[in-house]
This record gives structure tokens, sequence and C-alpha cells, in this order.
């Protein structure tokens, strides 16, 4: 590795909570930027209290979202917080806040007030319905996100109430477009000379991830309606979830060439005679025709025999598939483990820790954290240090609890 990390030189601000803010700052530190975590004082970062908690003590979550960040806590309320902060954010190249629009510019941090000190700062919003529309004043969560934008009601059983992703989807999905726009922007910046607001929506994002449905519904004169399909895609047979003797897998073989290979290899291992030469199911839209009886053959077919076994046969012909793995599973594939993507840190209270890494991989630099999430104030003497605050000030500030630390 021979070249410094992208972001390098890059000073960050990350006024913000729970996932999609400080996943954007975890994210842009593990890229090299400096990024400065700042928390209210007392109990901090809502997600120091989300779980898994450590001995009653430390979040995972917040471990996680955290690693590679230098920590202050600031009390805003006191002149001399006020001006920390504002020198703090005078020195910054970008600034990441999650708040209810308007929330910050009551504490003059907003982007208004900001730029206007810092032409350069280059200040990222994260909010569920962004800063304009009817919505844009109303609070709301990934969960939100998820069920108004369609994606939920396409998930789960017919008939049934769709059930929670749980994953992040909305935070993560808008805090890795977060990334990028603060990246792009960054590049603008060189020849522009001046940053920009960037106004992101958990509502959003969601919306921009719909690859087929909203063609469907436009593309029909408003006729088709994607709605839940338990298991397989009706629009793409086949390709979908089977379950067999012993566990759960997945096959794509929903391409043409695949679906013959595959068809081939069932009528040569116990399927009907005739299944693979059978022409109506030689294209996508016979095969979505006579979906129905294509899953009459194929889920019998999986269900006798061993995950192990199903997953043998597709490879030697080539066609796509995976058991569904539980989380421990993921854990020990040597796939993950070759691909680095379980960090190891260091805790100096928990000993070692194992924490999911981020999948950026670069020729020439390596972007893995090692420095663990900060405790609730832990920098703030350095930080204000950097910023031209006295050795005396910084004292002072500290005993009078303007800069507060646990």
């Amino acid at each position: 590795m021979t070249q410094a990390l992208p972001l390098a030189g890059i000073r960050v601000v990350d006024y913000s909570h729970f996932l999609a803010g400080p996943y954007v700052g975890r994210c842009l530190a593990a890229l090299g930027a400096e990024v400065i975590k700042v928390e209210r004082p007392g109990s901090g970062d809502a997600g120091r209290q989300h779980a898994w908690i450590l001995d009653d003590q430390q979040s995972g979550y917040y471990l996680q979202l955290n690693m590679g960040k230098q920590g202050v806590s600031v009390n805003m309320k006191d002149p001399r917080g006020k001006d920390f902060m504002q020198r703090l954010c005078d020195s910054a190249d970008v600034f990441i806040e999650n708040y209810r629009p308007g929330a910050l510019d009551k504490l003059g941090l907003g982007y208004a007030e900001l730029s206007a000190r810092n032409p350069k700062l280059v200040y990222c919003s994260i909010s569920a319905y962004g800063h304009t529309g009817p919505d844009s004043h109303r609070a709301g969560f990934g969960l939100i996100a998820e069920a108004k934008s369609g994606i939920m009601q396409m998930v789960g059983t017919p008939g049934e109430p769709p059930p929670l992703l749980r994953i992040s989807l909305g935070d993560m999905y808008t805090g890795i477009h977060a990334v990028a726009a603060i990246n792009a922007a960054l590049l603008g910046r060189v020849a522009s000379g001046r940053g920009q607001h960037i106004d992101m929506a958990l509502y959003d994002t969601l919306v921009s991830m719909h690859e087929y449905a909203v063609q469907c519904y436009t593309l029909s004169g408003g006729q088709v309606v994607p709605e839940q399909t338990g298991h397989d895609m009706p629009t793409s047979t086949l390709y979908g979830v089977f379950r067999a003797a012993d566990g759960d897998l997945v096959i794509a073989a929903q391409v043409d060439d695949s679906w013959k290979r595959f068809a081939a290899l069932v009528a040569a291992h116990g399927g009907p005679a005739g299944f693979a030469d059978d022409t109506r199911f030689h294209t996508l839209n016979g095969r979505n025709a006579h979906r129905l009886e294509i899953l009459g053959v194929v889920k019998p077919w999986v269900a006798a025999r061993q995950v192990a076994e199903v997953l043998a046969l597709l490879d030697g012909v080539d066609v796509p598939a995976a058991k569904v793995q539980r989380i421990d599973e993921v854990l020990a594939d040597p796939q993950i483990r070759a691909r680095g993507m379980v960090v190891e840190q260091q805790h100096p209270r928990f000993g070692t820790l194992h924490l999911p890494n981020l999948p950026f991989r670069f020729s020439d630099c390596d972007t893995t954290v090692r420095q663990v999430a900060p405790d609730l104030g832990q920098h703030n003497a350095q930080v204000a240090e950097k910023l031209g605050f006295t050795a005396a000030e910084i004292a002072a500030m500290q005993a009078d609890g303007v800069l507060f630390s646990a």
C-alpha cells in the first residue's frame, strides 16, 4: 500500500445520531478523513443506548458506526460551547447532520449561518422527507420510509402483512448515497471554490431503488401494480427461494442458457422425462406463463435433497445458487474471511471486537479502520487545542462542563 487514503486532509464534523449520519461519518473516516463526532453532554448520541450492549456499558451499535472518529461533547447552551462549535465548523470541510429540518438553525448550526462563515463547507443533511415538500416537517425513521416507498408492500407472503426487513435499508442506502454526494461536492469545490448544501431524504433514496416496479406501473399505463409474491419472482422464472430437506437455498436460473442447463440437470436426476426439451420453457415469457407448472416440478425435486447436494449439482452446471445462511454461517464463510469483511479491533475495556467492515477495496491503500469508537468526550482537549484554545481555557471549559466527558 503506497498511496495516502483518498480523503486524507479533509476534516468532517459529524453532528449526527443513530444510524444514517454516523454511517456516513464512518465511511468518510475509513476513506481517510479526520472525523470529529460531536455529542450532547450526558447521554450523548442516542445510538449509545441501542443493542447489543456490552457489560451494561457500551453499545455494539455505536461501536460499529463510530469507529475511526474522534469524540467531543459540547454544551451549546454556554457561549464558550457555541464558540467552540463555530471554530470547529469554520475549520471543517464537511458537516453531517440528520435532524429534522430547521432544528439546527436554532443552535446556529444551520447551513445558512455556517456557510456564511465558511463558504467552502460541504453541508450534508439527512432527514426522513428532505428539506422541501409538504412532509418535510415530519419526523421519520427508516421503517417509515420503507413503508411509504412501496418496497415493504412487495415483500412477504400474499395475503399477510409484510415483514420487517430486519436491516436498516433506508438509513444505510441513504447513507452511502450521501457519501457519494459529499465526495462529488468536494471534487466540485476544487473548481468552484465553494461548498454546497446536500439534502438527502430516506424516502427519496428508497423510491430511487425501484429497478422495475415504477416501470411496470408507468409503462403499462397504470395497469400493473407489483404485489407480494412470496418466495419467487413471477416475472423472472426461475428465480426464488426453495426448501430442501435440511434448509433453504436460492436458485437463479432465470436466464435462458442457465434455465436450459438447470432443466437438463433436473431431468437427468429424477425429474420428469422431457422437462429439459419442453420448448414452452425455453423463453422467459414462456416460463413465466407456465410458472406454476415449473414450480410443481422444481419444489419437490429440491425438497427431496440436502442443501449441499443441490448446491453441488447446480455448481456442476454453472447455475447460480446459494444456501440461505444464518449470521453465524456468514461470519465463518471463507469468502467473507478472505475479503476481510470482519474487522478486528482491540478495545481498552472489552478486549477483541469483531465488527462488520466496509466493502471499500482500493489497490493502493487500506481502508480498514482499527481505531475503536470514542468514549463520550474522549478527545475534547485534543480537538480544542487544534482549534487554538489555550490550556487554561480548555481546563476551565472542562471544569465547568462546557466540554463534557463521561
